[in-house]
């Protein structure tokens, strides 16, 4: 766009930096918007059924409208509404010294990361791919798998609505040449992603009658299939595997592992997406060799 390639890729990163704010609302509000949405839909349901008498949604009928854009951002502490200029990516969190402007209640540090990552990566798709229609794909995949990491680990869920999104975006950006994957190998993907974990899935709770992860793992890596096509799906779950048992491991030493003892596979499984984008599949099974020790 400036005919400059540095000056390009700063711009898209400064536009990272504005969707990793926006990616710090969808990744609070998605999850509250589904348990409202299941809320209803049990409502809806005993009332079908006559267990509840018609009309007992109408209070929550009369409820602020909650969705990604309303009601405005607020101070969960003292219901302060961020001004526009309180809500700069990064340079309002150190301008307030990470503190409310009201009540001087802590905000979480984690807010400018998740802007910062989205930067960095859009930044990184910029310097790869220049001002370009790929570059825009590949930014959508990686502030899909930033929202899908962050609401994982705070909630062990992987919504549908953007993990189906970003299974048919793959689809679709290889259908239009804007991935290196030709479309049969996208489709061979997706389809090899999902049933892969899904076998998983049946064979460890057949034999031990529990769950070991769920749907949305699955939907997850066909989503990656589709974007990096099937010969990187070994490469990514090794690396997700190896990954996230360091992680339980030392959350297990630290005494940090949540009730139930989980550890939410999503979020690897985005890191080796995101490492498949940086590096490339080859140099992912490379690492994972070194670090084993089998290299």
């Amino acid at each position: 766009m400036t005919g400059s390639p540095i000056a390009d890729a700063v711009f898209i990163g400064i536009v990272g930096l504005l969707v990793g704010s926006f990616l710090n609302v969808v990744i609070h509000r998605l999850p509250l918007m589904m348990e409202q949405q299941w809320a209803a839909e049990c409502v809806q349901y005993a009332q079908d059924r006559g267990l509840l008498p018609a009309g007992s949604q109408a209070a929550e009928e009369k409820a602020e409208r909650f969705n990604l854009w309303t009601p405005r951002s607020r101070c969960p502490s003292c219901g302060h509404a961020i001004r526009w200029f309180e809500n700069v990516p990064v340079f309002s969190w150190l301008a307030l010294r990470g503190r409310c402007s009201s009540c001087k209640a802590p905000i979480s540090a984690r807010y400018p990361l998740v802007e910062l990552a989205t930067g960095a990566l859009f930044y990184a798709c910029g310097t790869k791919w220049g001002w370009t229609a790929t570059t825009v794909a590949w930014c959508a995949f990686c502030a899909a798998l930033v929202a899908l990491t962050f609401i994982d680990w705070d909630t062990t869920l992987l919504p549908d609505d953007i993990t189906l999104p970003l299974l048919w975006g793959g689809l679709l950006a290889s259908a239009a040449g804007l991935t290196a994957v030709p479309l049969t190998e996208a489709v061979a993907g997706a389809a090899a992603g999902y049933l892969s974990l899904w076998t998983v899935y049946w064979s460890f709770k057949l034999a031990t009658g529990k769950e070991g992860m769920g749907y949305g793992d699955f939907k997850l890596f066909a989503a990656l299939g589709a974007w990096f096509g099937w010969q990187a799906l070994v490469p990514i779950i090794l690396l997700a595997s190896v990954i996230g048992a360091l992680v339980g491991i030392a959350m297990k030493f630290a005494s940090s592992l949540r009730d139930g003892k989980y550890v939410p596979f999503g979020p690897f499984l985005a890191g080796g997406g995101f490492a498949a984008l940086l590096w490339g599949p080859g140099r992912i099974m490379q690492a994972v060799f070194s670090a084993l020790g089998l290299a």
